[in-house]
């Protein structure tokens, strides 16, 4: 039986290859939630996608998540940097919080290095491009043995 795990997008990531494609590539959301999909079905993984531009909206995903969902994959956008909100959401989640970035924010405006749901994820992944959603799927993978099967 698969694990589920939701992919969560937070702001303007539905703009994801029109948007600035210097800095976050010309893969689109459906390309990248595509390529988990396959992914995860060959890790043993249901990968579900959503995407939302409202910051009750994702945390409301991360509520039903806990009766759902195995583990979360989240790139929160800019909420990173601003809500506490998505934090205290993430924090009622039992299962493993992996966050994704796919710029290095480290490398960007000193506002986007801090980011309040590292706080609460159990690895974070920035600057690999999208590539960094499959890295993230392959050691959730592992952190829920879900090969194990």
């Amino acid at each position: 039986m698969s694990k589920t795990v939701y992919l969560l997008n937070g702001p303007n990531l539905n703009l994801l290859g029109q948007r600035q494609p210097e800095i976050y590539g010309a893969e689109t959301l459906a390309d990248v939630e595509a390529s988990c999909a396959t992914l995860g079905a060959d890790l043993g993984l249901e990968v579900l996608g959503f995407q939302s531009n409202h910051e009750g909206a994702l945390v409301d995903l991360i509520h039903e998540a806990r009766h759902k969902a195995a583990a979360i994959v989240i790139n929160p956008g800019a909420y990173s940097h601003t809500s506490v909100a998505i934090l205290d959401a993430l924090n009622t989640f039992d299962g493993p919080v992996i966050e994704v970035h796919i710029s290095n924010i480290h490398r960007r405006e000193a506002f986007r290095h801090h980011s309040y749901v590292s706080a609460r994820a159990e690895a974070v992944i920035a600057g690999l491009g999208t590539e960094g959603y499959l890295a993230a799927l392959r050691r959730l993978a592992t952190l829920l043995g879900a090969g194990d099967r």
